[in-house]
């Protein structure tokens, strides 16, 4: 039975500190989940390593008693009664250090592990009491967290509708409120992966794509357009038809409109999300179209008003 290096296991040194454990930790044990690798016999040993190598150094006793006797763990016993007795007689210098020994990189074998799930080295360094509350691996393990992605037209996520996802061969009907946004992310909770061990689900991540839309440009919660008027209309007054997410409106054209003149309609833009009844606003600019293939009698008018 060999030294068990847990911070090579995890990627550190002996100057991590706990965030630097806790974060390889959790990058490993999602790596290596058997819920991530079913029927792999290889990570689901490294699953036990990154678990065991987390119970000692995530403990500040255990990693304390650890980087204390290092190599000489078969010693740790003696070493510590020693060490009790002649500190009763005042000071002494251990003849077993942490140095040299050569430790190294131990790979777990079946036959390492106990019915808990823990190596030899661990069961005789720290004993079947050494575990915080059982090990990790037999609390369980949170299902690892899906991502997903749901693609809808602007006018799709203006208003409340039900969508169907497929996510790892299951279907998912999901309610999607009006005025998501394009980027959004929501969480359905319990609906990614399956924990271990009696361990709760992961979750699923849902990321709405919200295309392009040949009408209008939306920002925030207000809707942008453009309107080509005749040149007629803007200098002599008119109606144009403005396209909205409820239909076709009407709108009245001052006389001397000029060209880029915007407009706003209140309420006509995009419902607020998750507060019903609310809209922002619709802003509509003019682009006021010269007329082509005039008449001699045309140019002849417009000559005249040029010279007025």
């Amino acid at each position: 039975m060999a030294f068990i290096d847990y911070y090579s296991i995890l990627g550190l040194d002996k100057s991590a500190s706990a965030d630097d454990i806790k974060k390889a930790y959790r990058k490993l044990a999602r790596k290596y989940h058997p819920d991530v690798n079913p029927n792999n016999a290889e990570a689901h040993a490294k699953f036990q390593q990154v678990n065991e190598a987390n119970e000692v150094l995530s403990d500040p006793e255990k990693r304390k008693k650890y980087d204390e006797y290092g190599e000489n763990w078969k010693h740790a016993e003696e070493y510590e009664k020693a060490r009790q007795q002649q500190a009763k007689n005042g000071g002494f210098t251990s003849g077993y250090g942490s140095g040299g020994g050569g430790s190294y990189q131990y790979d777990f074998g079946d036959s390492d592990f106990g019915g808990g799930g823990f190596s030899d080295f661990f069961e005789n360094l720290f004993g079947g009491g050494g575990r915080t509350g059982g090990s990790r691996r037999s609390a369980g393990f949170k299902g690892s967290d899906y991502n997903a992605e749901l693609h809808l037209s602007l006018r799709d996520a203006a208003q409340t509708h039900k969508q169907t996802l497929s996510v790892n061969g299951k279907n998912i009907r999901i309610t999607v409120p009006a005025g998501v946004a394009d980027g959004q992310v929501i969480k359905l909770k319990g609906q990614g992966g399956a924990g271990a061990n009696g361990a709760p689900n992961g979750d699923l991540y849902i990321t709405f794509v919200i295309g392009k839309d040949p009408d209008f440009v939306r920002k925030g919660n207000d809707l942008y357009a453009e309107s080509e008027i005749d040149l007629y209309a803007a200098v002599l007054g008119g109606e144009a038809t403005i396209n909205t997410l409820d239909g076709k409106v009407k709108l009245k054209i001052k006389p001397e409109t000029q060209n880029g003149t915007k407009v706003r309609l209140k309420g006509k833009g995009f419902p607020v999300y998750k507060k019903e009844g609310q809209f922002g606003d619709l802003f509509v600019t003019y682009t006021v179209k010269i007329p082509t293939n005039l008449t001699d009698k045309q140019k002849e008018l417009f000559q005249q008003l040029a010279n007025s």
